[in-house]
């Protein structure tokens, strides 16, 4: 099983790629339409600004976007859970891949980014959380966060400076989640494992 990390220069794929090569997982950096083709799945990682990346993907995005709507396999880490949606705070006027309704809005805490270990409020039962317990706690380092239209896409929640927001979501194939997964540990681990062994349960749109 080949999986495909979109590479636009996030700071993070490094740690993405080394989290799947503990796992045994064939990982590869994608960084063209040509090259999405002989993945299972694909990873959307991301540290920066939403603006600047989405002015990054922008050779990929029709490909991600139409990866996505064709039902197959997507994981997004952190901004790649940010860029899902159709806006956000951090960048006016700049459009994201849109395939999830709703915005990305600042946090109105004292301290922002909120840059740590914090838990997660597990809201649906679903495979990528099989054996990790309500209240688990994973790193995160964000200064925006997802308010999605539909709140059933919503898997997970978490509290950060009096602010309850979604820290998890799924639609089918695609998952997506705010925290860090590559860099929380056993924890973390155990996610990418579930997420590995839903691929292998699913079959291929």
């Amino acid at each position: 099983m080949r999986i495909g990390i979109i590479d636009y220069g996030a700071g993070n794929l490094l740690s993405v790629k080394k989290a799947f090569d503990f796992l045994g997982v064939n990982a590869f950096f994608v960084k063209s339409d040509g090259e999405m083709e002989s993945a299972r799945a694909i990873v959307l990682p991301g540290v920066g600004a939403f603006g600047s990346a989405m002015e990054s993907l922008k050779d990929l995005k029709s490909s991600i976007v139409e990866w996505i709507n064709d039902g197959k396999p997507y994981l997004g880490i952190c901004l790649g859970l940010q860029l899902l949606f159709e806006e956000s705070e951090e960048s006016p006027g700049v459009k994201g891949l849109s395939v999830l309704q709703g915005k990305v809005a600042r946090f109105q805490a004292d301290k922002v980014p909120q840059i740590g270990w914090n838990s997660i409020h597990i809201i649906k039962n679903t495979p990528v959380f099989e054996g990790i317990q309500d209240g688990e706690y994973f790193y995160f380092l964000h200064s925006y966060y997802v308010v999605p239209e539909n709140d059933e896409i919503i898997i997970s929640k978490t509290v950060y400076g009096g602010e309850t927001y979604t820290s998890g979501v799924q639609k089918g194939n695609l998952v997506a989640v705010q925290f860090h997964p590559e860099k929380s540990g056993q924890a973390g681990l155990k996610f990418l494992k579930n997420w590995l062994n839903f691929l292998r349960k699913i079959s291929k749109p």
